[in-house]
C-alpha cells in the first residue's frame, strides 16, 4: 500500500484525530460563512470577481511585473534574488549566513519555505533556524509538517503539546493553553534577541512599490522582520500583485476566508532596509522570488489559474475528503483541494498519481475559493493526464470499447433490464471480491430494491 494511503487508513481509524479534524475545520468554516454573509459583506461576489481578474492579469503579464518589482526593491536599498528551486534558496541563505558570520535564524510562518524544506537544509549545515509562529514552533519541535495551511498544529491536543514541551523544552507539564503560549513566548523572545537573520514569507508582493505585505495574528512576523539585522523575504512568483490599491480587494477576502476575521490583527508593509534616521528595521533586506515549478505551470493556459491561490485554507475547511483524511495524508506540504492540484503540477503527475483522485468533485472548494479557482475542472484535467500517462494503447482501446458497450446498453431496453438483474444478483459478491470492496470498507453499500422500476411499472399496468 502506498505511503499516502497507509496514512489515510491510520487517520480514519483514529477517533480522537477525526474529532479534532472535524471540530477544527468546522469552526473555521462556520466563521467564514458568517463573515461573508450578504448582510455582512454584500459585495462579496464582486470582490471574488475582482480578485480573479487581478490574479489573471498579473499572471498573464508576470514578466513585466517582475521587472517592476525588482527595480522598486533596488530603489529602496534592497536586493532581489531569483531562485530556480529550493536548493538555490538554501545556497543563498547559507552563503549569506557564512559571509555575515550568522549562526541563528528566526522564521515567521511561511508555506513557501515549508515547500522547499528550508529549515532542514539549513540545519544540515549546523545553522539553527527557529519557527516563531506558535503552531509552526510546535510542529517544528515535533519534527512534523504543517497539518493545515492556516492552523499548522490543528491535529494536536493541548495534552500532546504539554508532553512535547516537557520533552523538548524541559519545563513542567502545563495543559492550560494560555500558559503553554507563555512558555513558548519566553523561549522565543530570547531567540529574537539573539538572531542574526530573520526569514519571512510574503502574502503579497506589490510591484509598483516593491513592498512585501505580511499578514498575521501573533506579531511574530514583525519581530522576525525588524529585530535581526538582516531580513530575507521568500515568496513564490505568484505572490505578485500590480498596485497597492489592489490590496483592498485581497485584504477584504483573505482574513474572512481563512479564519472569519474581517481583517487579521497585523498587516505589515515592508519595503527595504532601515533608512537613515529610522530606529527600527533591518540593515539589509533581500527578496527571494522562487520558481520551483511555477513557470512551468504558468506556461499552461488551462492550468495557470492554480497560481491564483492566496493560501487562505478555505477549501480545506469545506472539503469532505480533507476533513476525513487530514493534512499529513497528502504527500506535499500543501494539503486539501489546493494541494491536490498544485502538488502534481509542481512535482509531476507521475510522482503521486492518486492525488488528483482524492476528491469527491462535490464543488464545495470552488464555491468558497475567494479568487474563484475552478478546482474541480483542474482535478479532472489532471486525472486525464494520469490516465494517459499510465494507459497503454491496448488499455486505451479497451476503455473506448467499454464506453461503447455502456452506451449501447443504456440505449437498449432489454439489455438495460438484463443488466439490472445481473447487478442485483452479483452485488453481494462484488462488494467482497470486486471493485466495490474498497468502497464498502468505509461505508455501507446501499441495498438494491427487490423490484426494478420497469417491473413495477409493468405490474401497475396489469392492475
Amino acid at each position: 500500500m502506498p505511503v499516502g494511503q497507509e496514512k489515510i487508513k491510520l487517520t480514519l481509524q483514529d477517533a480522537n484525530l477525526q474529532l479534532a479534524l472535524y471540530n477544527g475545520t468546522g469552526r473555521l468554516k462556520d466563521k467564514r460563512t458568517v463573515a461573508v454573509a450578504p448582510d455582512v459583506l454584500p459585495d462579496y461576489q464582486e470582490l471574488r470577481d475582482s480578485a480573479n481578474q487581478l490574479k489573471r492579469h498579473t499572471m498573464e503579464n508576470l514578466d513585466y511585473y517582475l521587472q517592476q518589482v525588482e527595480a522598486n526593491v533596488v530603489a529602496h536599498g534592497g536586493k532581489v534574488i531569483f531562485c530556480k528551486d529550493g536548493p538555490e534558496v538554501a545556497d543563498f541563505v547559507l552563503g549569506l549566513a557564512k559571509e555575515r558570520k550568522a549562526s541563528l535564524i528566526v522564521k515567521s510562518k511561511s508555506m513557501t519555505t515549508e515547500e522547499i524544506d528550508l529549515n532542514e537544509k539549513l540545519e544540515e549545515h549546523d545553522l539553527e533556524s527557529v519557527e516563531t509562529d506558535l503552531g509552526e514552533y510546535i510542529i517544528q519541535l515535533a519534527h512534523e509538517k504543517p497539518y493545515h495551511i492556516v492552523a499548522p498544529a490543528l491535529h494536536m491536543t493541548r495534552h500532546q503539546v504539554a508532553d512535547l514541551f516537557v520533552k523538548k523544552l524541559g519545563v513542567e507539564r502545563e495543559i492550560v493553553i494560555e500558559k503553554q503560549t507563555m512558555i513558548a513566548r519566553r523561549v522565543l523572545r530570547e531567540k529574537f534577541l539573539a538572531a542574526d537573520i530573520g526569514i519571512t514569507g510574503a502574502n503579497f508582493v506589490v510591484a509598483d512599490s516593491g513592498a512585501v505585505v505580511i499578514i498575521e495574528n501573533e506579531g511574530n512576523a514583525r519581530l522576525t522582520s525588524s529585530a535581526p539585522r538582516i531580513h530575507i523575504a521568500v515568496a513564490g512568483l505568484e505572490k505578485l500583485i500590480p498596485r497597492a490599491a489592489d490590496l483592498a480587494v485581497f485584504l477584504k477576502l483573505l482574513g474572512r476566508s481563512a479564519s472569519g476575521q474581517p481583517l487579521s490583527v497585523y498587516t505589515s508593509f515592508l519595503s527595504g532596509p532601515r533608512r537613515e534616521g529610522e530606529q527600527d528595521g533591518p540593515e539589509e533586506f533581500y527578496l527571494v522570488l522562487l520558481d520551483n515549478g511555477r513557470t512551468r505551470l504558468l506556461a499552461d493556459r488551462e492550468k495557470r489559474e492554480s497560481l491564483f491561490c492566496i493560501r487562505c485554507g478555505a477549501c480545506l475547511n469545506t472539503c469532505p475528503v480533507y476533513r476525513k483524511i487530514g493534512g499529513h495524508s497528502y504527500p506535499g506540504v500543501y494539503s486539501g483541494p489546493i494541494g491536490a492540484i498544485i502538488t502534481p503540477q509542481y512535482q509531476g503527475v507521475s510522482a503521486n498519481p492518486w492525488l488528483p483522485f482524492a476528491s469527491s468533485l462535490c464543488g464545495a472548494c470552488k464555491d468558497v475559493c475567494p479568487v474563484k479557482i475552478d478546482i474541480p475542472r483542474l482535478l479532472l484535467d489532471l486525472r486525464s493526464e494520469v490516465i494517459e500517462s499510465q494507459q497503454s494503447d491496448v488499455q486505451s482501446r479497451m476503455e473506448r470499447l467499454s464506453f461503447k458497450v455502456w452506451s449501447w446498453v443504456m440505449r437498449t431496453p432489454w439489455a438495460y433490464e438484463f443488466g439490472g438483474i445481473m447487478a442485483q444478483s452479483l452485488m453481494p459478491l462484488a462488494s467482497i471480491f470486486g471493485p466495490l470492496k474498497a468502497w464498502v470498507s468505509q461505508r455501507e453499500a446501499p441495498e438494491i430494491a427487490p423490484k426494478s422500476f420497469r417491473k413495477m411499472w409493468r405490474e401497475r399496468g396489469r392492475k
